[in-house]
């Protein structure tokens, strides 16, 4: 499968709530890093986080991936991504993101999938009380500060 292929199967699995073809994307040891939802190791996992948690809250997904560069071994690509939440607050109003998507490959599927998102205009969309947004924040931030490549940075 091409990476351009690959890419529109991923997105297409999210848009038609297929936990299953998207978990296919992965490897039997893939893990999913979530930037809200945390992470997910294994296919059973990265299914349901699709079927269950993306759709809990949300419907009317749409996720488009842009200018992918690979060498084979890792990819990465701009993303757009929205959906129509379903949380009381936000009156059904439609969440978008924009980040860079990077995966780590083996054997044409996804070993590892982390993101770098753009979350603060879809707190807005979403009428995010401002206390909620800094504790959201807050944790994004924690999370930051505990990976390997920051610790450099914290001294």
């Amino acid at each position: 499968m091409t990476i351009t292929a690959m890419l529109r199967a991923f997105c297409d699995a999210v848009e038609q709530r297929n936990g299953k073809a998207f978990a296919e994307l992965f490897t039997e040891d893939g893990v999913y890093h979530d930037v809200f939802y945390g992470t997910f190791a294994g296919r059973e996992k990265i299914a349901g986080m699709i079927d269950d948690r993306f759709y809990r809250t949300a419907s009317d997904f749409r996720w488009d991936m842009h200018d992918p560069v690979s060498d084979g071994a890792t990819l990465y690509a701009r993303y757009t991504f929205s959906y129509r939440s379903t949380l009381p607050e936000a009156g059904g109003a439609r969440a978008m993101f924009e980040g860079v998507a990077i995966m780590t490959l083996r054997d044409g599927r996804i070993v590892s999938y982390h993101e770098v998102a753009n979350t603060a205009p879809a707190f807005v969309d979403l009428k995010f009380a401002p206390e909620r947004i800094a504790r959201i924040v807050a944790k994004q931030g924690a999370e930051l500060k505990a990976r390997p490549e920051m610790q450099r940075h914290l001294v």
